[in-house]
């Protein structure tokens, strides 16, 4: 895995950074309408988080279009305060800037993400554990991260694709949950790609030779349309009759919890 975050650091270096994503930019109406569910991907790298041609950002698109109950949002890895700002204020129902124990049950939301993106996935899941907010589920692609492996007692389901016909970069093998009896692993799904085709067309030379099969694991359809499927079996409403709050472990918050700052 070390090689595999070397060979990150070497991708993201040598790309150009735009500005960075505010508080603002952010498309999702405040609050968000009872039963609604907000869907948050974290882009890898440094992955400008407009980037149309990014797979993370389409299927964010692609949900926000699809279906008026799904609010979807992509979001710069290094950006985890907003997204955790969207968050809380997407089901701060009353307005008061607080989330209480009544708006924290009704929370739905999914996350999900690819290489750095899938890393920061694990780890705002274990934020909003503290927060006492559960996770309907985490999907991870190619996921790079340090603590990325475990997933905690708030998440509902989980999720890993991951390819390793690299070097340099190979995503996390497999995932378990903290506790098993709270988290269902929907699965590790390995995808090969020696003899694969995929249209690297729309990457740059260093997305090429730095990425690799990285690279065409972020590119290929097949794993987009895996994920959405993932997402959309989380908000279908047979799933949430499947899912009693009781069953999501959370860390118990007696008291509303104010909203971070962040820019």
């Amino acid at each position: 895995m070390l090689a595999a975050r070397i060979a990150v650091l070497g991708l993201v270096i040598t790309m150009a950074v735009a500005r960075a994503q505010v508080f603002s930019d952010l498309t999702t109406p405040l609050p968000l309408p009872p039963g609604s569910t907000l869907v948050v991907g974290f882009l890898g790298g440094w992955d400008h988080w407009n980037d149309p041609d990014r797979g993370v950002r389409k299927l964010a698109l692609k949900l926000r279009g699809d279906d008026p109950g799904v609010f979807a949002e992509a979001l710069s890895n290094h950006r985890q305060a907003v997204a955790l700002r969207l968050i809380q204020a997407a089901f701060d129902t009353n307005r008061d800037g607080r989330l209480d124990a009544e708006e924290r049950a009704r929370v739905r939301i999914i996350l999900y993400g690819q290489s750095l993106g899938g890393g920061a996935v694990v780890n705002m899941a274990r934020k909003l554990q503290t927060l006492g907010i559960p996770v309907l589920l985490t999907v991870q692609v190619d996921s790079v991260g340090f603590s990325d492996g475990v997933i905690p007692a708030n998440v509902f389901a989980a999720a890993n694709l991951f390819q390793h016909d690299g070097p340099p970069i190979m995503g996390r093998r497999t995932i378990h949950a903290a506790d098993p009896s709270h988290t269902r692993i929907e699965g590790n799904f390995q995808y090969y790609y020696g003899s694969k085709y995929v249209d690297l067309s729309s990457a740059s030379w260093r997305r090429k030779v730095l990425g690799r099969t990285h690279t065409k694991m972020e590119l290929d359809p097949a794993v987009w349309a895996q994920v959405e499927g993932l997402i959309r079996d989380a908000v279908g409403p047979t799933h949430r009759e499947a899912v009693p709050r009781s069953t999501i472990a959370t860390t118990p918050v007696t008291s509303p919890i104010p909203f971070p700052s962040s820019r």
